[in-house]
């Protein structure tokens, strides 16, 4: 075959006109890319197999651009002919072809940034530069930013949700490649040296073709947590350091006197994975003790790492440089008699803490490192310990004028232990009310209360509760027989007393409480946490007991709750006693698959005004948890937007966030563009509470047709979803919702319940299932009924909705991220999913208020902001769209007749294996899908 025809595998003959030459390197990328996959696949398969990719796609392409009847009566006919095996082929040429376009776009991002920094360009909104630029702009002083950051809390919480659909194996020949490709692109590469670096990149390519996409088996609790392993030995633990040693320097710069200040570590990881038991039954005491276990072994495992690097480096002699007496006493504690380190007090002083971190990850964890350690040494007791010695070393070379040597990798090594402590991300505990709820009754049962606690109402449960609360009686006996339920309750949180005490208070911070409704909801949880000696008859607390509101009605709900629970003096003694700050975690998934995309987002925004309001009433501070996903109907979208957006005054330097599923991998594989991402959350925290925020003259009016765009967008949302006969046989048969259900992706079930229903169903394959059929519907159906709703009243109002995209924040990203998820949306596809479903007249019935409503979003979408197409304004996402729209429409009318077919043969392996691999690449391709 010619280099011209293997080239057709890349998409940039697809482009209608060239990119600007800054893309020149990603085009070359994607497109050497595809060629060593079109090699490999005609190697691999023949070129028979190769063409018949190269069918697909041009009938795809077709069909997508143009409705074509005539080639979506080819294309059905093509897929329809080719049998499971020659299906499958196919199916991974274009997934492998998504998943290497994401590297190239990755790689190009990064390669962006660095040109950036190279031409000395203006700070770029997102980064730390420009949030402190805009803080001086604005008339801060430095100390004002350091106040910030004294202050300040910023935490992203990986997730286990079950839509991440990557295997490890893959991602790391991913990461190879990614490296390859990066060190291809240095303009001192020489053209003997590109081309051994085109053989390794050929030979990874073969053997990621070679490698299973999909997991043979579901995965466990524990693969999840070494999942989420890998980021941190791979991006966090070596960029968190240098992301804060940038920020100090930024600071220096400005700072008078030229010095960095010390700051404070104000980001800090976390994390639901082994914690999180709501709905996961396979989430217990003994499965948080082994996480607990896997996260302080990898922090350890790189504190030695580091440890044993920094003593190769400092390789000093007291007989030409001075050192302190602290240090003099601390590499005479190691007890190093060899002759060779004699005059090498630093190499000594390394030794003793190499030792005795050898020692604690013994004590602590069981394991032993690599290098035998042949010194006596006590384990540290907690990192704390640790930090100050490697202080003395800092303070020994600074005060004998080694401050260079300081400022290398002893300074991001004592940034990592301040970070990340023993215990490597703090770990939320999360369990639904209804379980705590039962615990509770049958604590009360086996003391033979005389009221049974199940038949209290409200008043008298917060009365009992409190009671409890400040009783200093156990409650728990122990010697009786509880059920099964009870005693897990009782023993993962007796497993984070546990904690505390082997890795310290920050390893399990926090109990969330989802499906929060009632005042006892959280009494209950305080009650559990005393009985495990968590919190203490006097109302010292060790953990924040965090609300969830999830449902439109909860969020609607969460003032007049905490309200009343902040006035009860009980409970206000545990508040004050972590610090006066009371943490509310906001659900959007939920809120979002209750009320539709338009309310939720309202909703939440109204509860953030809310819950910030009574905080200042009750003289308390407060931070929002944001349980966002990846994809615009669960609250993803742009970050540093997002945060830019929440009401003024919200902000106030606290910031928790969830991270989900493939949104993980997206984020924080590559380093570099895991740093970056870090650095919005930063900057946007920065700027949300830094930056003075007027207020537009109209926001009151604005939020009045807020109000009333709402209600309208909620009731036809409702309509649909909940009041429509039939629509969950609709939906359960147009997606792939049962497949998802039975994909080895997490460890958790689709639904609470084994039903059908759409309220038992969990948002998260709610969501991903809208995604893989291109409707996306979570994340924009009911804004176009409701804007044309509300203009049928207020028939000059579309000036007023401009304004408000114009000027007021929130209703500009509520309008930017639908623009986006309507880019990635696809009625001809989806009219295909569609045909899946028997019942003619429901189909049809639900397709065409589905389409409608469509048409009538995308129609007022455009009007608003005034765009002539959507993505008018966001080339960079308009390209990527563009670039595997070729590929992921083939990957989507596959997926169709492999449904068709499993549903025919269910039995047929090999049938239901190419599903699930349609799965992945539609997941790769949309990246934001879960």
């Amino acid at each position: 075959m010619s280099t011209a025809s293997r080239d057709r595998i890349s998409p940039a003959q697809d482009q209608q006109s060239p990119p600007a030459d800054k893309d020149a390197p990603l085009r070359e990328d994607i497109r050497l890319l595809g060629r060593l996959l079109g090699d490999t696949i005609r190697a691999q398969e023949g070129a028979d197999t190769f063409e018949l990719v190269e069918n697909i796609r041009r009938l795809s392409v077709r069909f997508h651009r143009d409705d074509d009847e005539d080639a979506r009566r080819q294309l059905s006919d093509v897929l329809g002919s080719l049998g499971p095996a020659r299906s499958v082929v196919v199916i991974r040429a274009y997934s492998y072809f998504s998943h290497l376009a994401n590297i190239a776009e990755d790689i190009h991002h990064v390669r962006r940034t660095r040109a950036h920094d190279l031409a000395g360009s203006a700070p770029r909104p997102g980064t730390v530069a420009r949030a402190l630029e805009r803080a001086r702009e604005d008339g801060l002083e430095l100390a004002d930013i350091i106040h910030f950051f004294s202050g300040a809390l910023i935490s992203p919480v990986l997730t286990a949700h079950p839509s991440e659909v990557r295997r490890q194996s893959t991602m790391r020949l991913e990461r190879t490649i990614a490296e390859l490709i990066s060190e291809r692109g240095r303009p001192d590469r020489s053209t003997r040296e590109k081309t051994e670096i085109d053989g390794a990149l050929s030979a990874t390519v073969l053997a990621l073709w070679q490698t299973h996409l999909l997991r043979r088996t579901r995965l466990t609790v524990m693969d999840e947590v070494e999942n989420s392993l890998i980021h941190y030995r791979f991006t966090f633990l070596n960029q968190v350091p240098r992301l804060y040693a940038g920020i100090e320097d930024e600071l220096a710069a400005i700072s008078p006197d030229g010095r960095a200040p010390d700051l404070p570590s104000f980001l800090r990881m976390g994390s639901w994975i082994g914690g999180d038991r709501d709905g996961n039954p396979n989430v217990d005491a003994e499965a948080l003790r082994t996480a607990l276990r896997a996260q302080s072994t990898t922090a350890l495992e790189y504190y030695l790492d580091e440890t044993h690097q920094l003593g190769g480096e400092l390789s000093i002699s007291a007989a030409i440089v001075a050192v302190s007496k602290d240090l003099a006493a601390l590499a005479e504690a190691s007890h190093d008699t060899s002759a060779h380190r004699a005059q090498e007090p630093y190499r000594r002083a390394i030794a003793h803490i190499y030792a005795r971190l050898a020692a604690t990850q013994s004590r602590l964890n069981g394991q032993q490192p690599a290098r035998v350690v042949r010194l006596p040494a006590a384990p540290y007791a907690t990192a704390d310990d640790l930090a100050r010695d490697l202080d003395v070393i800092d303070a020994s070379l600074v005060e004998n004028g080694s401050l260079a040597l300081a400022r290398g990798r002893l300074r991001h090594l004592r940034r990592a232990v301040d970070c990340f402590g023993f215990h490597l991300a703090s770990l939320d505990m999360r369990q639904n009310s209804t379980v705590h709820e039962a615990t509770v009754g049958e604590l009360f049962d086996a003391i033979g209360s005389a009221v049974c606690y199940r038949d209290m109402d409200e008043e008298a449960r917060i009365a009992a509760l409190s009671d409890e609360l400040a009783s200093k009686r156990p409650l728990v006996r122990p010697f009786h027989a509880y059920s099964h339920a009870t005693a897990q309750e009782l023993a993962i949180l007796q497993a984070a007393t546990e904690a505390h005490t082997a890795y310290g208070a920050r390893s399990v911070p926090t109990a969330i409480v989802s499906n929060t409704r009632s005042v006892s909801d959280l009494l209950e949880i305080a009650i559990l946490a005393k009985e495990a000696g968590l919190i203490t008859a006097e109302g010292e607390s060790r953990l924040d007991i965090v609300p969830l509101f999830e449902t439109i009605d909860d969020l609607r709900a969460s003032s007049d709750i905490m309200d009343r629970l902040l006035s009860m003096p009980a409970y206000r003694r545990l508040v004050d006693s972590r610090g006066g700050l009371q943490e509310v975690m906001l659900g959007y998934s939920d809120s979002n698959k209750d009320g539709g995309y338009v309310t939720s987002g309202w909703e939440l925004h109204k509860a953030a005004i809310g819950l910030k309001a009574l905080a200042n009433r009750h003289g308390i501070r407060l931070r929002l948890f944001h349980g966002r996903g990846g994809t615009v109907g669960r609250g993803g979208g742009p970050s540093y937007e997002a945060i830019l957006s929440q009401p003024a005054g919200v902000v106030d330097g606290q910031l928790r966030l969830t991270e989900q599923g493939e949104i993980i991998s997206s984020k924080y594989t590559n380093p570099h563009l895991g740093r970056r991402n870090l650095e919005t959350l930063i900057a946007g925290t920065m700027e949300a509470t830094l930056l003075s925020q007027s207020r537009s003259p109209r926001e009151d009016e604005f939020s009045r047709v807020m109000e009333a765009l709402s209600a309208h967008a909620f009731a036809a949302y409702r309509t649909l979803v909940y009041e429509t006969r039939g629509f969950a046989t609709f939906f359960w048969s147009s997606t792939v919702i049962n497949e998802i259900a039975a994909l080895n992706i997490g460890s958790r079930p689709a639904s609470r319940k084994n039903t059908q229903r759409i309220e038992d169903l969990r948002a998260i394959p709610w969501v991903f299932s809208w995604a893989q059929s291109r409707v996306m519907l979570p994340g924009w159906y009911g804004f176009g009924s409701a804007v044309e709703r509300w203009l049928e009243a207020v028939p000059d109002g579309l000036a007023t909705l401009r304004e408000m995209a114009r000027d007021w924040p929130f209703f500009h990203v509520l309008l930017s991220n639908m623009d986006m998820v309507l880019a990635k949306s696809s009625m001809a596809v989806a009219s295909r999913y569609a045909s899946l479903v028997a019942d003619e007249e429901l189909r049809e019935h639900v397709m065409s208020a589905i389409r409608a409503e469509h048409t009538r979003t995308v129609g007022h979408l455009l009007a608003i902001t005034g765009q002539q197409r959507l993505l008018a304004t966001n080339p960079l996402l308009e390209r990527s769209i563009q670039n595997r729209f070729p590929y992921l429409d083939p990957l989507n009318h596959l997926q169709v007749e492999m449904l068709r077919a499993v549903r025919e043969r269910p039995d047929d392996e090999k049938t239901r294996r190419g599903l699930h691999l349609t799965i992945n690449g539609i997941a790769a391709a949309l990246r934001n899908s879960g």
